[in-house]
């Protein structure tokens, strides 16, 4: 998710007071508010003035008025699906990355290579998606996600046979 900060509300001093855009991967689950960002230290110290972004940092929890964007890439970029370094024959964890569509991915499936079946990734943390099976995987394979808007794209042999833990792999062509 992508979010442009409008304005810290009770406007700390070391504020910019200027709108910054975000890359939001992860959702804390904790009932402390409809919605709570835990930002790094950088895009937290990007909606503060020059020079006092650490004065930002110190200002602990702040309130930020925010609206929700499309992620913008150029044409050309293609969708990319990370295997997570903790990836096995047992086991794998994606991400996906550089994608723009309408929502977040809300659903994830892989179908190895000569298979009809399509089996359903579990959200394991923000954006990765995982599989834990007692049968190797054994590549390549095709992913389908799901978008909050109800949109399934297909990216056919995307993660080949051979794959590696800790790799991207492109799509073939833009989704």
């Amino acid at each position: 998710m992508v979010i442009k900060t409008i304005a810290p509300a009770g406007k700390p001093e070391a504020c910019s007071g200027e709108p910054t855009t975000v890359t939001i991967t992860d959702k804390n689950e904790e009932p402390i508010a409809p919605y709570h960002f835990d930002l790094s230290g950088h895009a937290f110290g990007s909606m503060a003035k020059k020079g006092e972004e650490q004065k930002l940092r110190d200002a602990d929890e702040v309130e930020i008025k925010f609206q929700r964007v499309k992620c913008k890439y150029p044409p050309s970029t293609k969708v990319n699906f990370h295997v997570e370094k903790s990836s096995n024959p047992n086991y794998m964890a994606l991400v996906i990355k550089f994608f723009q569509g309408d929502g977040d991915v809300v659903g994830m499936d892989i179908k190895q290579k000569g298979e009809d079946k399509w089996i359903e990734l579990k959200e394991s943390w923000g954006a990765v998606w995982r599989i834990d099976t007692p049968h190797k995987l054994i590549g390549p394979f095709s992913i389908r996600y799901t978008t909050e808007g109800g949109t399934k794209t297909v990216a056919e042999n995307v993660i080949p046979e051979g794959w590696k833990p800790d790799t991207s792999y492109e799509t073939k062509g833009g989704y």
